[in-house]
């Protein structure tokens, strides 16, 4: 069975970029999405596309195909008062290279990365990680079979239903909160600016 619009696949793999590897994806616990339903990037799907169990593959992702340039304007210094859920400075979201959620104006979710935590400040991050890396992918289809009507409408493990993962005010779930922040000049480092853009600079 060929892989083709909703089919459900399962693949391994191993990930790496021009500085060395990234990941590896084993048969202990395969990577398993719907074609067709953009929960992989484009250039990966096309590639895979059409390849049968057992099927290997070899290719590489270019940043304009992936995740795009890195933009250094997406990395800025947000208060460290950023981080205050009920009153309590949330010390556990402060490690290097965590990924925090942040709450878009529009109620959509921004990842932030932090990347330093200073005396006041703490710098993060909105660039995805493997922005401007090329990135090599080489692995094998270990499953390939027809997504049910429930996968096509809620996802394999239920990731189509609404979410509701992020706090508001400073009330959330654990390590779902988002962080509203605010810049120095006083803009809103979870709202978007006209162009589409965090209102900071940040990830879109």
């Amino acid at each position: 069975m060929k892989i083709e619009k909703n089919m459900v696949v399962g693949l391994i793999y191993d990930l790496a970029s021009d500085e060395g590897k990234i990941e590896s994806v084993t048969e202990e616990s395969p990577l398993e999405y719907i074609q067709g339903m953009h929960m992989l990037i484009p250039k990966f799907e096309k590639e895979v596309e059409g390849l049968d169990e057992g099927d290997s593959f070899t290719f590489s992702v270019s940043p304009q195909e992936g995740y795009g340039e890195y933009d250094a304007k997406r990395r800025f210094d947000i208060p460290k008062t950023s981080f205050m859920v009920d009153g309590q400075l949330r010390e556990d979201l402060l490690e290097i290279g965590r990924i925090v959620p942040m709450i878009g104006s529009s109620g959509n979710v921004i990842n932030a990365t932090i990347a330093e935590v200073k005396e006041n400040d703490v710098t993060v991050d909105f660039n995805h990680p493997m922005a401007g890396k090329t990135l090599h992918f080489s692995g094998r289809i270990v499953s390939v079979r027809k997504a049910t009507e429930k996968e096509l409408l809620e996802g394999l493990h239920g990731e189509f239903l609404p979410q509701d993962d992020c706090c508001c005010g400073g009330h959330g779930h654990g390590h779902g909160e988002c962080c509203h922040g605010h810049h120095k000049d006083g803009e809103c480092c979870h709202g978007h600016h006209e162009d589409g853009g965090c209102c900071c600079h940040g990830h879109e």
